[in-house]
């Protein structure tokens, strides 16, 4: 089993917030900041980590992504807090 991490970027406080799922959250968040993942984040700034969690199974983090991407936006923020 591979471990897994589920993140949220952000672009600003109240800005724009991208969701995600990676097994290296360190270099992800290195890539976000250099701009060298997705359009999306390069396209609104998401260069700030506000919150991840940590699952020791690579499939339930991707499970819980797809879940915490169809919460309304403030759940998210909630969450967040």
């Amino acid at each position: 089993m591979k471990a897994g991490y589920v993140y949220i970027m952000a672009s600003r406080l109240n800005g724009t917030i991208y969701t995600g799922v990676t097994s290296n959250l360190i270099q992800r968040v290195a890539q976000h900041r250099r701009g060298e993942v997705g359009d999306f984040t390069r396209r609104y700034g998401c260069k700030l980590l506000v919150w991840f969690e940590v699952h020791e199974d690579m499939q339930v983090a991707r499970r819980r992504e797809l879940l915490i991407k169809k919460w309304k936006r403030d759940w998210k923020l909630q969450l967040i807090e």
